[in-house]
């Protein structure tokens, strides 16, 4: 009801309802249009029980990556460990102990002898440094392949 009314007001607003119909019908008739769109959807995606009451949709992967999605993954991967590398030894400690080894940031300062501001600031420069080695150094490909 409520999706109703704000699809009457936003039509009503935006000056396209014709006044030569009766309000009444035209309101009731977004309501059906509506009612007819949610149950459309429920269908389109039904809910897969199984006898335990767990949905099918928890538990199956229902698409395998293909060849060139994992390629492309590992390449990667392997890009951003080569830009990891470059960091500064101090950047580069932070950042494999807060995303690799999931430590806090008390933990870090704790197991490095600084102070959390100080690791805080570490990371905040190790993925700054990234983030411009990425721009810098993205992979591309070849302009001569695609050439005519």
């Amino acid at each position: 009801m409520q999706d109703t009314f704000i699809k009457a007001v936003d039509v009503l607003r935006s000056g396209k309802y014709n006044d030569e119909g009766k309000f009444l019908p035209w309101v009731l008739r977004i309501a059906h249009n509506m009612a007819i769109d949610y149950f459309r959807r429920d269908k389109r995606y039904p809910n897969v029980v199984f006898e335990d009451g767990s949905s099918v949709f928890n538990t199956l992967d229902f698409a395998e990556d293909s060849y060139e999605d994992l390629q492309i993954r590992e390449e990667s991967h392997a890009h951003l460990r080569d830009l990891i590398k470059r960091l500064p030894d101090t950047q580069r400690e932070v950042l494999v102990m807060r995303h690799y080894e999931d430590m806090s940031f008390q933990e870090i300062a704790d197991a490095t002898g600084v102070s959390i501001n100080t690791a805080l600031g570490r990371m905040r420069y190790a993925l700054i440094n990234l983030r411009k080695m990425m721009s810098k150094h993205s992979p591309s490909y070849d302009t001569n392949l695609y050439a005519a």
